[in-house]
This record gives structure tokens, sequence and C-alpha cells, in this order.
């Protein structure tokens, strides 16, 4: 897409108004309706109580009316999951052999910087209930993993945000994103459900995209206490979602050495990932903070 005059403001400054101002006034000379929805959004959030709820009725008939439009704009296969004055700027492509084609599409997009890659359609729900091949137990097998190499073909330089959950990338597959993630600002990841092993957990960590990352949801993998010790190298982590995963009392144990466990504000576990004598060590330890130590005082 073509970069219009005055473009790079907001991505110089993204949450400052004067940048997105500016911008607006260039998209109004253009004949470009966002630039109104700026001021609009603009006089919404500095208006009086009273005034408000007609000023968002005002905003929401003007994105009603142009959303479709701009829908419109993003490649076949591209959904807008979130929008900034009906600019996209985070999408989501279902996975397939077309996806690394759309992706590199949807990320040349002017405000995208976060991504969500799902599942084909046939496995939306939870691997453990994909109906398709049996095992060698009769039971149903779990979707094959998705093919490393087109994962670390793609650049994903620009996202501050990857969803990637239910998507089975396996060990293999989490370190090709590494190498996909070789430069870049992710603050948010989210590997729920996708089949990671600790090899691949310390692929990731070795990345240094991830050097400032905020959230990391990894329920459901592979991991063991093992992999706890990759942990330490995101060392600004508020947020950390272990659910599921055999860490145990070692695993505690390298979690309680971690950097960011005395700042962290939430960490998603419950006893039987750590076991009891893990668990009364994350009630008892005072590194962690006071909040948490008190909800492992009461389960």
């Amino acid at each position: 897409m073509e970069v219009a005059p005055g473009e790079h403001l907001p991505h110089d400054r993204p949450d400052g108004d004067a940048s997105w101002l500016a911008y607006g006034d260039v998209l109004t000379e253009q004949g470009d309706v966002r630039g109104e929805l700026i001021r609009m959004e603009w006089r919404h959030a500095r208006s009086r109580p009273a005034d408000r709820e007609a000023l968002r009725r005002d905003v929401d008939a003007l994105v009603a009316e142009h959303r479709h439009r701009w829908d419109a704009e993003l490649p076949d296969g591209v959904t807008a999951v979130t929008r900034r004055y009906g600019f996209a700027t985070k999408v989501a492509v279902d996975w397939s052999d077309d996806a690394p084609a759309l992706i590199e599409r949807a990320l040349r997009e002017r405000f995208v910087t976060a991504l969500c890659i799902a599942p084909a359609a046939q496995d939306d729900e939870d691997y453990e209930d994909w109906e398709g091949e049996l095992d060698e137990d009769g039971e149903p097998a779990p979707p094959p993993l998705v093919a490393a190499g087109a994962l670390a073909g793609l650049d994903l330089s620009r996202l501050v945000e990857l969803d990637l959950s239910y998507l089975r990338i396996g060990g293999p597959g989490a370190e090709a994103l590494a190498a996909s993630l070789a430069t870049g600002r992710i603050r948010t990841l989210d590997l729920r459900y996708c089949a990671m092993d600790d090899a691949g957990l310390a692929a990731l960590a070795a990345s240094p995209a991830l050097g400032g990352l905020r959230r990391l949801h990894l329920q459901r993998n592979a991991l063991t206490a093992r992999g706890m010790c990759s942990l330490h190298r995101f060392e600004r982590l508020v947020e950390l979602d272990l659910r599921y995963n055999e860490i145990g009392e070692e695993g505690v144990d390298a979690l309680l050495a971690a950097p960011f466990i005395g700042s962290v504000e939430r960490l998603l576990l419950y006893r039987a990932d750590v076991s009891d004598a893990g668990a009364k060590k994350l009630a008892l330890d005072s590194r962690i903070p006071a909040t948490l130590r008190s909800y492992w005082r009461s389960v």
C-alpha cells in the first residue's frame, strides 16, 4: 500500500494525539473520512460527561457506515480483529498453504502491529478434540504439526503482538519462529496449545526480538522443569501462563529464581502443575508479590 505524505507521524508516536491529529488533516485533504473519525474520537475523549453519549453515537454511526469499505481494503482471507480510527491494527489469518503470502500482504497494511495465525477451520477447537485419524490406542490423534519451514520464512519484525494459540507448531516450529523473530519488538506472545517442548522454548528465549516481552501464554504445551530456566531470558514479564504443563517442584525453584518473579502481576498455574511441595514454596517465598503468595496460601 502506498504511503501517504505525513503517514509516518503516528508510527513515530503511535500514542501521541498530535501525531494522529496531524495525520487526520492529511487524510481529510485526501478525502478519507477517517480524518474526520480521528477528530471525532479526539473530541469524544475530551468532552463533558453530558455530551459523551451523543458523540459516541456519532462515532459509532460513522464507523458502521464505512466499516465494510475499510474491511474490503484487506486482502481476501485476512480479517480485522481490532481497529484504531478505522485502520486495522490487529489482523487474523487462518493457516493454510497460502497463509505465508497472505501474512506478508497483511503486514504491509498501514498500522498492523498485531497478528493472529489461527488453525485451519477444521482445527479451531482444542487439538485434543480433533476428529481426525485415530492413534495406535484408538484415540483421536492430534492434527499434524505446521511445517516449520513456512514459519521460518515469515517477516514478523514489525509486530508487537503475536497470537499462535492452538496452532500446532511443535518444537521445530518454535525454533523456526525464533528465526523469523530475529529482529522486532514483540510484547505479547500467545502460544497456548502449540505442542511446544523445552527446546522450542529455549530457542524463542534466545531471540533478541523477545527481550522486551511482557506477556507470555504457554498453557498446555510439553514444557517441564527444564524449560523454566529458559524463562529467565524474559526479564520484563508481567504476565505468565504455564497452566497444564508438568512444572513440578524443581520447575518452581527455577521460576522463583527468575529475574521477573518480583514484579510479575499474573502467574497462572494449578497445584497439579507444580505439586503440593511446589505450591507450598509459592505460598511462602518472599520473592514473589504478596498478592500471589496470598493466592497460593488459599488453594
